[in-house]
């Protein structure tokens, strides 16, 4: 009878002590783990996932699914409840020209040769420099985090460092140095100008966060002997050519009166354009410019605001989406919209082109989001690495408060994302699986001396164009 009793406690002890011991090692340990909320996926299907869960292991989603088989397959110290909350890819911004933030309002209601040659050019020529890239670029980093932009494609000036505060603050970007055909703030030659790229570029290449590219301004302010050199560059680095084709109607004009076609004809004919670039605006395609620009993989960066606020046009996108164009959104520059919100552009699209149309059914709130995301990422040839929440991508995503004022009651998922959620309802941020924003506070930042910052050099700005007095 003793014996019998041993032997049955020695048995529930093993059966007590085994389970806890097997479940711990069947669980893979992970870096975070995202548990509950609605999962919105952005693949391939459009999957929504109700009660999801995502596991993210060096900077990468390693498993995505129901919470409850996160949970039973993984543990980790940083555990995330996202019950109640929306879970999407992070947002992708473009088309930025990121320091000038510390522009906006500078000069406004104009159209884009004045706005440029009156007042941008001349407040550049007097105020930039590296310390204003460096504050500005911190300026915008904030902004766009709070928005929930997690990868953003820039040009201008300095563009070194604002890889650097781009990577300090843990936000992914594709970065384009500015070639230009006149001497600008970081370089006065184009030699100077490609000696900086390559330093850039070397530099750069391979960076979890940091893409590096080159950025010839544009067909009609870089000559076709140094935009040649720019796509010979890229051919021989990989980088990629970040570019303005087609923004104004006096740019094409003057390009079929000086190039004999339009700017993409122009750019076709000299061979410059290829799958490694990326061309922000194109309002005004002509002929056969988008079969071009589609089989020559050209990723096209839509700016509605900029170029609504610029009386640039607007540009055939629900055309562009209908024959298979990589096409993604941009703010531009906050010197010509006046903010870096991808949350307007998806509005401001859908609504833009609803009304210039006449069809309402022109871009559904659907594709609007996917302008923001996965087509955002094939636009900037990235999608194989962000843009949507699958295994293997990279961890950058949103949560997003579900319960404001302004997205209740919810009847539609991307119509409320679309036309009813702000920039103020992301709530957490986290690009490369590295949390830089929680509950609403910057992680990576400090955006009090952000904001002192930026109010200095206002005054130096304003300073700096006001006249002597007696003139």
């Amino acid at each position: 009878m003793l014996d019998r009793i041993l032997n049955l406690v020695i048995l529930a002890t093993m059966l007590v002590s085994s389970v806890p011991i097997d479940a711990a090692q069947t669980r893979r340990s992970v870096d975070l783990l995202i548990l509950g909320g609605t999962v919105v996926t952005m693949d391939a299907n459009r999957r929504v996932l109700e009660d999801g869960g995502i596991a993210i292991s060096a900077g990468r989603i390693v498993a995505i699914g129901p919470r409850v088989e996160i949970e039973r397959g993984y543990q980790s110290q940083t555990t995330i409840d996202a019950k109640g909350k929306l879970i999407t890819p992070g947002l992708i911004n473009g088309h930025t020209h990121i320091p000038m933030v510390l522009f906006r309002g500078l000069a406004d209601d104009l159209d884009l040769q004045d706005w440029l040659t009156k007042y941008i050019f001349p407040a550049e020529a007097k105020n930039v420099s590296e310390e204003f890239v460096r504050v500005g670029t911190r300026l915008g980093l904030a902004e766009m985090i709070r928005g929930g932009t997690t990868t953003y494609c820039d040009m201008y000036y300095f563009e070194d460092a604002i890889a650097d505060e781009t990577s300090k603050a843990g936000v992914r970007g594709v970065l384009g140095e500015t070639v230009i055909d006149f001497p600008v703030a970081d370089n006065k030659t184009n030699a100077d100008a490609m000696a900086y790229v390559e330093k850039f570029v070397k530099r750069w290449q391979g960076n979890d966060l940091i893409v590096p590219a080159i950025a010839p301004h544009a067909p009609y302010t870089v000559s076709e002997e140094h935009l040649k050199a720019a796509r010979a560059f890229s051919d021989r680095t990989g980088a990629p050519i970040v570019t303005h084709v087609s923004e104004t109607k006096k740019e094409l004009e003057d390009s079929l009166k000086a190039k004999n076609g339009s700017p993409v004809q122009y750019l076709e004919r000299i061979g410059f354009l290829n799958d490694k670039v990326i061309a922000a605006h194109m309002v005004w395609p002509q002929g056969d410019d988008l079969e071009t620009l589609k089989r020559r993989g050209v990723g096209v960066i839509h700016n509605p605001q900029s170029n609504m606020k610029l009386a640039s046009g607007v540009a055939p996108v629900p055309k562009m989406l209908a024959e298979g164009l990589l096409v993604g959104l941009g703010t531009d520059g906050a010197a010509s919209n006046n903010d870096l919100n991808i949350w307007e552009e998806m509005d401001t699209v859908a609504k833009l082109h609803k009304v210039f149309s006449g069809d309402p059914k022109i871009i559904s709130a659907l594709q609007a989001f996917e302008l923001a995301t996965i087509r955002g990422a094939q636009a900037l040839h990235l999608d194989k690495e962000i843009g949507s929440l699958e295994t293997g991508k990279r961890a950058d995503l949103l949560l997003i408060e579900r319960d404001s004022l302004n997205q209740t009651p919810m009847y539609n998922l991307y119509s409320d994302l679309v036309y009813a959620t702000k920039a103020n309802d992301v709530e957490t941020v986290i690009i490369n699986g590295r949390i830089v924003m929680r509950d609403c506070k910057l992680l990576t930042l400090d955006e009090p001396t952000i904001k002192k910052d930026a109010s200095v050099f206002r005054e130096r700005i304003i300073k700096s164009l006001t006249p002597p007095a007696g003139q």
